[in-house]
């Protein structure tokens, strides 16, 4: 039975209705625990990591305590068994996003370390002294730092396209940036700071019209909207398990096959090779090619569950019972005095970030966890946009497909506490 119903929204039309949030929520155990003095846990810190439904948490301990074993490496029974789970999760993830062939799927530690490993192996490899990488203002660190050492390295240029006052990328001026010495763009499908859902089909087809290859960061679009990357045509895409339900510590690397295999290794060692000797070494093939040594198989199985879990709700379903709860939370938010929501374009996932007037946001984290409440306060790793906004940080409630008006409602009257201590 789906924890989606449908309902009539009159006489000629038919709508999806949101989700049966209280039948999704009993998959969660951590929700229904008590924090600080028997509060009861209203976790608003999605964008940091979801919490996991029991399905993954039980297919992780039927992992180890039926199937443990390497993958790839034995004839055994539990190796064939390992092995054959972990493979068919790339397939899983394959049809998750759309990929033309499990080729193009690596698995990673996350989106961190996804990005890295283009940008040390394909930006090593075509970025040279005087090349360009673009990427926007409203990126995490993730998306930044990478570039940023590369660019040191190769004698290149980072070249960033400004956003407005409402957390959008002013698209003329990024337009503006490529130039025909643009080698790499690199900016997220939404932003975990401030929401923003970027226009990416567009920015993508501006990168490549100026002959540049596009890396998505994807960590907080999977989770919130429904991705094809064939339709997208981007070149990568990058994404973590732990912002889907999954397990922490596994992502995904998707590259487009021919770029992949043009693209040396990075890490060496196990399993990423055919043939060894003290002359020479053959690399494998794709995907193998970029999973050096033994990976998180249990997180791998876990991570195809979870997408497994979201599959059998519909993403669909949850970007709808998600945008809806955005709309009901900013609305309530904008009731408190002194509030002020940083970021507010049109087009958002559920994320707000906000600052109270008077009141540091560690402060108003801290107060809020006293009444069982959990969001995010500080930089949420993207310094540069916090100067960009004039705010050294903010206060953060991201909501995902388990939560509820209520949850808003108490975000509220917790933030009135909050100005009572400090009125």
């Amino acid at each position: 039975m789906s924890a989606a119903t449908e309902t009539q929204a009159g006489p000629s039309s038919r709508i999806v209705d949101l989700l049966d949030v209280e039948r999704v929520r009993r998959d969660f155990p951590i929700l229904h625990r008590t924090v600080r003095e028997n509060r009861k846990l209203v976790y608003l810190d999605n964008a940091a990591t979801t919490q996991k439904p029991q399905q993954v948490i039980d297919r992780i301990v039927r992992y180890y305590t039926e199937e443990n074993s390497n993958v790839h490496r034995g004839v055994h029974y539990l190796s064939e068994v390992a092995t054959a789970a972990y493979e068919n999760a790339r397939t899983t993830v394959k049809r998750f996003i759309g990929a033309r062939d499990e080729k193009e799927i690596v698995f990673t530690r996350g989106t961190t370390e996804a990005i890295n490993l283009v940008a040390q192996t394909w930006g090593r490899k075509n970025v040279g002294a005087g090349d360009e990488v673009l990427i926007t203002a409203i990126e995490h660190h993730s998306n930044i730092v990478p570039w940023q050492m590369l660019c040191d390295e190769k004698g290149a240029r980072l070249r960033v396209a400004p956003v407005n006052d409402a957390g959008e990328v002013l698209i003329d001026e990024f337009q503006k940036l490529l130039t025909s010495r643009t080698k790499l763009v690199a900016f997220g499908h939404a932003s975990n700071a401030l929401g923003t859902i970027n226009p990416i089909r567009k920015m993508i087809t501006l990168a490549h019209a100026a002959s540049a290859v596009v890396l998505i960061d994807g960590a907080q679009g999977v989770p919130h909207l429904r991705v094809d990357v064939r339709e997208l045509d981007c070149d990568f895409y990058a994404f973590s398990s732990h912002k889907i339900y999954g397990p922490t510590g596994v992502g995904v690397l998707y590259g487009k096959e021919a770029i992949l295999d043009a693209m040396p290794p990075w890490q060496g060692g196990g399993d990423m090779i055919l043939s060894v000797s003290f002359e020479k070494t053959t690399y494998n093939a794709l995907p193998y090619k970029f999973e050096a040594g033994t990976p998180n198989i249990a997180g791998v199985i876990g991570m195809a569950t979870a997408i497994d879990y979201m599959d059998s709700i519909g993403i669909e379903r949850i970007a709808a019972h998600e945008q809806n709860l955005l709309h009901y939370a900013t609305k309530r938010l904008l009731e408190i005095d002194g509030l002020r929501i940083i970021g507010t374009a049109a087009e958002k996932a559920c994320v707000i970030s906000f600052v109270l007037e008077g009141v540091h946001p560690h402060d108003i984290g801290t107060i809020l966890d006293e009444q069982g409440i959990a969001i995010r306060t500080g930089h949420h790793c993207a310094q540069p946009l916090m100067m960009r906004f004039n705010v050294p940080a903010t206060g953060r409630a991201s909501f995902a497909m388990y939560n509820t008006r209520d949850e808003a409602d108490a975000l509220v009257a917790g933030l009135e506490k909050v100005i009572e201590v400090f009125r």
